[in-house]
């Protein structure tokens, strides 16, 4: 298993790891209703290999953040398959974590920072490198351990494919439309 799948983890087992711990289910019934596509939980040896300075934040904690927004920017470093899959919040700057670092740039500086993947792996990287470089971060949010607390994760439903339009007749090139429309004096 690569890096970032590993990373794509961590934050449902950290969930299940806590929910255990407290004499709860393994893992939360709203993790175990997410689709297949967000990942699966890690195991603790891959958890155990995880280094990261930033911390998760909790749902309170993100709650009172989405309750002010002008002080306060999400960045979404999932894809956006993953967005539309998983869920996200009502309101982020999507940066794909590959994407991050040549985009510094456009993320503002005025504001505090919370960055955001599936399990948080992906998120606690990029909280990293955003405070190595200087931006106010305040910590990293596992979409899924958000959703699993009770959270509200917005779904966008992408819009069907565009049926094809007719092919233009060559020889006439626009002429038809032309014909039909009324002479105007």
């Amino acid at each position: 298993m690569n890096s970032s799948k590993i990373l794509a983890v961590v934050a449902v087992c950290l969930a299940a790891a806590a929910a255990q711990a407290a004499g709860e289910a393994a893992v939360p019934a709203a993790a175990q209703a997410l689709p297949a596509a967000c990942g699966k939980p890690p195991t603790a040896a891959q958890l155990a290999q995880i280094q990261h300075t930033s911390r998760e934040l909790s749902r309170p904690e993100v709650d009172a953040l989405l309750a002010d927004p002008a002080h306060v920017v999400f960045i979404d470093v999932r894809r956006p398959d993953e967005i539309t899959t998983c869920g996200g919040f009502p309101v982020y700057l999507s940066i794909q974590v590959k994407d991050l670092e040549s985009s510094l740039a456009f993320i503002p500086r005025d504001r505090k920072i919370v960055t955001i993947s599936n399990h948080a792996f992906r998120a606690w990287r990029s909280a990293d490198l955003l405070a190595g470089r200087g931006f106010n971060v305040i910590g990293a949010v596992s979409a899924e351990d958000y959703a699993s607390a009770g959270g509200a994760l917005t779904r966008i439903t992408p819009p069907p494919p565009r049926a094809a339009a007719p092919a233009a007749d060559a020889g006439n090139a626009g002429g038809a439309a032309l014909a039909a429309a009324p002479a105007q004096r």
